[in-house]
């Protein structure tokens, strides 16, 4: 019963609403028949070639950008006795709490021409560097967001690596930034690539970045623009999103590729992580100077952020004219709709995802269904559907379903909060599968011989044990849920359903509105941040519980 219930669930809301949009993209408008044609006229139109060779270029180039940006990070607070290791990667962290959207227009006043940052330096130096212009402003924005997850992961294989490989390559006279090249990278690689593929699927197809900064000719902005201009019956629109999916799945196969047929294995578990060394102090200042330019850099979109949203005038000045707290009062006064639908989509959408997530998690270690292990792989394949697709798709399924009132199943709020639930599930599955899995078996059999029912041992047992896994899936979820964008901008119908994100976007649209988008973006990056520190504390609680 319950194996169906999921597959129904997400061929419903993941697998139909994506063949929809793949069945259109290749389907000749009159006849129904099978054609190749929407795609010979989009790989015969200028726009959208340069727009297909703009979102590679942007993509490529913000994985290099964001691991110049995260690999001195991971190196010196993993490779040295650096005081202040752990308050660098928390830091580092920070980037991921705020819409990129929202970073983007604080970034434009930071780095634009006409921003802090050129001011400054065209009254010292008489020198103006376009940080922001086109498709460069893009590349900036992008890197200084996604390239935590490149830091994450890297820190992760560095801490894994077996001090006795660094050790043999030291004793056969390796040293030096060839010891880094030669050994310690090589091992750290399934981290640094996993963290770049993320980076590249994220920016490949974000959506609300290149609007707000104005750069129309990329592959997102392209399909958002072709559906919402020309209608639903444009084939073009969906060409374009069969090419961000297959993109995404190919960057995931690209990156599986690259480690196919190699040994990153440690000799011990954990592999001791790499042996610290002490810096002189020359070395101590040289890299504290670097972590500390990059903090200044990754932070920056937070401060002009805030800035902005305490801003009574700020234009062609390094700094506001005045400060102000209007908009914020403007903010709870007129937009509380929006922070209250955040909270229920959001809400609901990550009990959604952990209800789910702990049903395939359970099917999977659990039981011997013969299509469990599918389940997973079909939840978690939701990380190559772009938000934008996922809202296409839902659009085009679901326009044409009336509720019982004669309103379309594509306006009703609930769609949007099951977009965000699909979008979201294969970060709460991994969570609950891995509480699921220190779950010893032999408690649940120990209850079963007792005279317990499956469902009781279930609901007394299993569920309590992984109350941590649980909260962390249902925060992670939540958080992540809260800023989504892509996928609402294409489902919201009508401002009192909209989520923050949305009124964010829309604020951000217009100079008089961007002090109260301001205030709504440090709303979200409030409401991320606590729940990020929420699921930190729940993961040490049970951490604690477990080692206790």
């Amino acid at each position: 019963m319950a194996f169906t219930l999921v597959a129904l669930f997400l061929l419903a809301f993941l697998v139909v609403p994506v063949l929809t949009v793949v069945t259109v993209a290749f389907q000749d408008r009159a006849s129904g028949s099978f054609t190749l044609a929407h795609f010979g006229d989009f790989l015969s139109n200028d726009l959208f070639r340069t727009s297909f060779l703009n979102s590679l270029y942007v993509s490529l180039m913000s994985v290099v950008v964001a691991s110049l940006i995260a690999l001195p990070l991971a190196y010196f607070t993993t490779r040295f006795e650096f005081r202040g290791a752990i308050l660098v990667q928390t830091l580092g962290v920070l980037p991921l709490i705020m819409p990129p959207f929202a970073g983007a227009v604080a970034m434009g006043l930071l780095f634009s021409r006409t921003g802090t940052v050129n001011l400054l330096l065209g009254d010292w130096l008489d020198i103006n560097i376009p940080f922001m212009e086109g498709l460069n402003g893009v590349i900036f924005v992008q890197s200084v967001h996604y390239f935590p997850f490149i830091l994450l992961n890297l820190v992760a294989s560095l801490k894994n690596i077996d001090r006795a490989m660094e050790e043999s390559a030291q004793n056969l006279g390796s040293h030096g930034f060839r010891l880094f090249r030669r050994i310690v990278l090589p091992l750290a690689m399934p981290g640094y690539v996993a963290g770049a593929s993320l980076v590249f699927i994220k920016v490949f197809d974000d959506l609300a970045t290149p609007l707000l900064l104005n750069v129309r000719e990329m592959l997102a902005p392209q399909a958002y623009l072709r559906i919402t201009s020309v209608g639903l019956e444009d084939p073009i629109g969906y060409v374009i999103s069969v090419v961000l999916i297959l993109f995404s799945v190919l960057s995931l196969w690209v990156s599986s590729l690259a480690l196919r047929g190699k040994d990153y294995a440690t000799v011990q578990r954990g592999g001791g992580g790499l042996a610290r060394r002490r810096m002189s102090r020359g070395q101590a200042v040289l890299a504290y100077a670097v972590i500390i330019l990059i903090l200044m850099l990754v932070l920056a979109p937070h401060f002009g952020l805030f800035l902005l949203s305490i801003a009574t005038i700020w234009s062609f000045a390094p700094l506001p004219d005045g400060y102000t707290l209007a908009h914020y009062t403007r903010v709870f006064a007129e937009s509380s709709q929006y922070i209250t639908n955040t909270l229920i989509y959001a809400g609901l959408a990550g009990l959604i995802d952990v209800i789910l997530g702990t049903t395939i998690a359970y099917l999977v270690l659990r039981t011997k269904l013969a299509g469990a292990r599918w389940l997973d792989y079909l939840a978690m394949s939701a990380l190559a559907v772009p938000g934008l697709v996922l809202g296409i798709g839902y659009l085009r399924t679901f326009f044409g379903v009336t509720l019982p009132g004669g309103t379309s199943l594509a306006a009703f709020w609930g769609i949007i909060v099951l977009a965000l639930a699909v979008r979201r599930l294969p970060y709460a599955l991994r969570a609950c599968t891995a509480a699921m899995q220190q779950i010893s078996a032999s408690l649940e059999e120990a209850a079963e011989n007792l005279g317990a029912r499956r469902l009781s041992v279930v609901r007394r047992i299993v569920l309590p044990l992984m109350a941590g896994g649980l909260a962390a899936g249902f925060i992670t979820s939540f958080a992540t849920a809260a800023v989504e964008l892509s996928a609402t901008l294409m489902l919201v119908q009508s401002s009192n359903d909209a989520p923050l994100a949305y009124g964010l976007y829309v604020f951000m649209q217009s100079p008089a509105g961007r002090g109260a988008g301001a205030a709504l973006g440090i709303v979200a990056v409030v409401i991320v941040g606590l729940s990020t520190l929420l699921s930190h504390l729940v993961a040490e609680r049970g951490g604690g519980r477990k080692s206790a």
